[in-house]
């Protein structure tokens, strides 16, 4: 049995108790938070479970394992830090951190106290996104060129962060996971319309250059009419359309293409033949994401399998998110990144 504890019960962090705490091989000894309704409210759903507004309760207890850290992200450097140094397992919400300084340190600390960090990218574990990574894998979409996502709505804003930290984690966890890569350059342009007093942008267009040759374009927005969740893949062979928000048929793969005639004589004779194929829509599993993942957590922690979202790649998450963020500072200019190694 793993016996683990957890901090924060807002917006995210009541899934991720229900999920950890449905794991046969979980003992959810603790639950922390600092609103007195919400600990009345966890007390009620989980009597097993000691609820308490004070971390130290948690850090101090020698007999947890591990804790999961669902709080605001300028929280989750100082107590992760304190979770690793206290020496137990941490599961963590994306982002992170607030800065790649701050990931780095945890990963420094992590790797002192022989712990593991897991960050919550969720769409690592989405079944669609692993169907995707096996198509790339297989070669059946050939080589990928380029990549288009759209995460829109309207809403939700938040008030400490801009709609870069809110939604583009998601996809740069997603894409690094595909290519089995890291960005090694990234550019964007972001206006703030609603909250101009705190200067945090509600639109961004952001491009990613991957040292393998492919390009992703991401557009997110709290300010949109529709709510969109869709990625287009167009590789040399075939092309997916991956729709999070459909209830079914998530994925579509396109047999078009084009392709350039191998013979001719002259520029003049210089043809393309176009292909039209058929849509294939694959059945993909229903599993619940949160499960998988926190499944995978246990299995990690337990020394069964590596983590597909360590630290390694909360860091280089991050790391995207603040030149993106420089990019749009200084009006589009390229930033080139360091940790480019998956």
């Amino acid at each position: 049995m793993l016996k683990m504890a957890a901090i924060g019960c807002g917006y995210w962090g009541p899934n991720l108790i229900r999920n950890f705490n449905a794991h046969p091989e979980v003992e959810l000894a603790k639950i922390c938070d600092l609103d007195e309704g919400r600990r009345r409210h966890m007390a009620s759903l989980y009597p097993h479970a000691e609820v308490v507004g004070d971390v130290d309760a948690v850090l101090n207890d020698a007999s947890i394992q591990a804790v999961v850290v669902a709080t605001p992200v300028s929280t989750h450097f100082p107590l992760g830090k304190a979770v690793l140094e206290s020496g137990k397992h941490l599961f963590i919400e994306k982002p992170m951190a607030a800065s790649a300084a701050e990931c780095e340190e945890l990963n420094k600390v992590a790797k002192a106290q022989g712990k593991h960090i897991m960050v919550g990218h969720t769409f690592l574990f989405v079944p669609a996104v692993r169907k995707i990574r096996e198509l790339i894998a297989s070669g059946e979409l050939g080589d990928i060129y380029y990549v288009n996502i759209r995460r829109l709505n309207l809403g939700i804003f938040q008030k400490d962060a801009n709609v870069v930290w809110d939604l583009v984690p998601h996809d740069v966890a997603m894409l690094n996971y595909l290519f089995r890569s890291s960005p090694e350059r990234v550019s964007a342009t972001g206006q703030c319309f609603v909250q101009l007093d705190k200067q945090l942008e509600d639109v961004a267009f952001v491009t990613l250059e991957y040292p393998t040759g492919q390009v992703a374009h991401i557009h997110v927005s709290w300010l949109d009419p529709n709510k969109i969740r869709e990625a287009t893949f167009v590789g040399s062979k075939k092309m997916v359309v991956y729709d999070d928000v459909a209830i079914t048929d998530k994925i579509r793969i396109y047999d078009k293409g084009v392709d350039v005639m191998p013979h001719y004589d002259g520029f003049d004779q210089f043809q393309l033949a176009y292909r039209h194929g058929d849509i294939l829509i694959p059945k993909i599993d229903a599993a619940e994401p949160l499960k998988v993942e926190t499944s995978h957590f246990v299995d990690v922690v337990l020394g069964r399998e590596p983590s597909l979202s360590d630290g390694a790649l909360g860091l280089q998450v991050v790391e995207v998110l603040e030149k993106t963020c420089v990019s749009i500072r200084q009006g589009g200019a390229p930033q080139m990144l360091a940790h480019t190694n998956v």
